[in-house]
């Protein structure tokens, strides 16, 4: 084995371990605060009552991944000709499809044991990928 080859094979593993931590997360930051930004809806999640307001989840510890893709295919439903909603949850599913994102997925299946309006659930990604951020 040469000197070439051996540079190779290392530069893949670190490309490999590069790709296996990708969470996304300056452009999900990016993409969060814009929402965060543009919304109004900050009337309380009422899970009973029928109002403007969505219940989405907020993830327990480990299983952010599988609950920010749930609630953003939900705005995205709600809303679907806002480009960011899309963008964000195309970005969520496909950290969950591919498992780039180690820190975040503990499994495929959303777990929570509170629900908030769309301000609390975008928050929540918010202070998520910042934690990851630093």
């Amino acid at each position: 084995m040469n000197a070439s080859m051996l540079s190779y094979i290392l530069f893949s593993c670190l490309l490999l371990s590069v790709q296996a931590q990708y969470c996304g997360v300056r452009e999900i930051i990016r993409y969060t605060q814009r929402l965060l930004d543009d919304s109004s809806v900050s009337c309380p999640c009422r899970q009973t009552a029928i109002s403007s307001c969505s219940c989405l989840p907020i993830p327990e510890r480990g299983h952010e991944l599988a609950c920010f893709v749930d609630g953003t295919k939900h705005l995205k439903e709600s809303d679907p000709s806002n480009p960011v909603i899309t963008r964000l949850y195309q970005t969520f599913q496909a950290l969950l499809d591919r498992n780039l994102c180690k820190r975040l997925a503990r499994g495929d299946q959303c777990q929570y044991e509170t629900k908030g309006n769309v301000n609390e659930f975008l928050k929540k990604i918010l202070t998520t990928y910042q934690e990851i951020d630093k």
